[in-house]
């Protein structure tokens, strides 16, 4: 196989999974129509985040931890690079007008940053297992660590956009929790997912249950969205 095809391949692994919950993300959201130059920049500052998060990563496993400690590490590390990315270089853009903006544009970088980690999983797999275990490989994650991502960067999405006509400090607490809650879910998913049979399946309804309840919640803030409009233009 080609240097040319492989690095198709491991463009497509990594973005397919990404790219299609993005479309249904968009879809879901189509009454807020977001620009589309914006969208790829949060989706590549999430690529970015992925960068960073492994130089931090590094460091924590150069030094010795390992364990629970190591798995609380790298939670937070990629949770608090993707909400510092997300802030730094999208969330004070204009376009970012609406309660429920927050959330769209947190769960494009997290799919930004998954699209790449995808990428560098797809190719250890297709080293090892070929391109038949690399697609296996990347079909999990697609219903599954890519899923994680979009929950637990949510969850800072959620409490930004419920906490957007509060006071500075007390949008920055919300932010805190929701930051909180995103490396409580990313911890809870990656201590279960390693383990096998029962712990392995508490993880895949961790990360689907919880997809379920952030559906709900973003119909909940659609719901308000359209409700603050009908006010304001009547």
């Amino acid at each position: 196989m080609s240097i040319i095809t492989n690095i198709i391949l491991i463009i497509l692994g990594g973005a397919i999974p990404s790219l299609i919950w993005l479309y249904f993300l968009l879809k879901e959201g189509s009454r807020f129509p977001q620009p589309r130059r914006v969208v790829a920049l949060a989706f590549i500052a999430g690529m970015f985040a992925t960068l960073i998060a492994i130089l931090f990563e590094q460091y924590v496993f150069a030094h010795g931890l390992s364990g629970l400690r190591s798995t609380i590490a790298v939670g937070t590390i990629e949770e608090t690079v993707k909400f510092a990315l997300a802030a730094f270089i999208i969330l004070w853009l204009p376009v970012i007008n609406e309660p429920i903006d927050y959330v769209i544009y947190l769960i494009t970088v997290a799919l930004g940053f998954s699209a790449l980690e995808n990428s560098i999983y797809f190719i250890h797999a297709m080293s090892t297992g070929g391109v038949a275990g690399a697609v296996l490989n990347d079909a999990r994650r697609f219903v599954t660590a890519t899923l994680l991502h979009v929950l637990a960067t949510s969850a800072i999405g959620f409490a930004m956009a419920f906490s957007y006509k509060m006071q500075p400090w007390a949008r920055m607490l919300w932010a805190s929790g929701g930051v909180i809650l995103a490396i409580t879910l990313h911890t809870l998913f990656d201590t279960l997912i390693i383990g096998k049979g029962v712990q392995a399946t508490l993880a895949v309804l961790l990360v689907w249950g919880g997809i379920v309840v952030m559906l709900s919640i973003f119909e909940v803030l659609k719901l308000r969205e359209d409700k603050s409009l009908h006010i304001r233009t009547h």
